[in-house]
């Protein structure tokens, strides 16, 4: 523990952004001798950041859910005018709000979410547009092609990669009819993951996970079996849905942090989730 007057010293020196900037270094050094051991893990970025975003949407009774969970709901059990603390209970699917696909949520035998190993929580970010595909076709996939335009725009994927695809849809996330999408017989229809695109990341690209902004890393309409799901958790990746504002993060250079639940055997759980550049 430092001196109160050092630590004053210290925080007249340094700016908050340069203060960021020493820590963001020391963490991504702090971590290279667990990667040299062989523990593995993505690839941190090695300065500090200047801007955060927040890839969460708010969680509440109105958010979207697939249509077999049950929707969030919050009952207030003691308030501090009554009580002298307030507290609620709270009831909600996994899989509901901005949230994590555990590899065992599709896959028997894949890692449970309180197994996930942490260093997979923090990694570099690269954020893949079809935007304005899917103005023209809500049932767009992101493509092999989407990714290698992406690379030669930025480069190759880089190490223990974060892929989230941007379609644009949480612009929707108020009304839940159209985020779900679905037509008169029930089929939904949103962007997502072809198959394709999947197998191509975790078998010619070195990658954490992917995420997206709609119902499911399959595009609403797919049919079972629902391959990118399979694709990915079956190798071990983890998936994000209902992501938010992927729209006005960098495309390339951020990282993204994920704070995910620990309970254990679950198959995902909300999160929270941030990007810093």
């Amino acid at each position: 523990m430092c001196a109160p007057s050092l630590m004053s010293g210290v925080r007249e020196e340094l700016s908050r952004r340069r203060f960021l900037g020493l820590l963001g270094a020391s963490a991504a050094v702090a971590a290279a001798p667990a990667r040299a051991a062989g523990q593995g893990g993505p690839v941190r970025l090695p300065q500090g950041f200047r801007d955060t975003y927040d890839l969460t949407h708010t969680l509440s009774s109105g958010t979207p859910v697939y249509p077999a969970f049950r929707p969030f709901e919050a009952v207030e059990r003691f308030t501090i005018a009554r009580d002298g603390f307030g507290c609620s209970d709270l009831t909600f699917n996994e899989h509901t709000g901005t949230h994590i696909d555990a590899p065992i949520h599709f896959v028997d035998g894949q890692a449970t979410v309180d197994r996930l190993p942490p260093d997979r929580f923090f990694a570099p970010l690269a954020v893949v547009s079809i935007v304005a595909r899917v103005d023209r076709d809500p049932d767009a996939t992101l493509t092999v092609d989407d990714l290698l335009a992406w690379e030669k725009q930025h480069g190759r994927l880089p190490p223990g990669a974060f892929v989230a695809m941007d379609s644009g849809w949480d612009a929707r996330i108020g009304d839940a009819g159209r985020f779900l999408n679905a037509d008169a017989g029930g089929t939904l229809h949103s962007p997502g993951f072809s198959g394709e695109a999947a197998r191509f990341l975790v078998e010619e690209r070195d990658i954490v996970g992917v995420g997206v902004d709609t119902i499911s890393l399959d595009p609403g309409s797919a049919q079972a079996p629902l391959m990118a799901h399979l694709t990915l958790l079956g190798a071990g990746k983890y998936g994000l849905e209902l992501m938010a504002n992927l729209g006005i993060v960098p495309p390339s250079g951020a990282m993204v942090i994920i704070g995910a639940p620990k309970h254990l055997e679950g198959t995902g759980g909300p999160v929270r989730v941030y990007a810093v550049a």
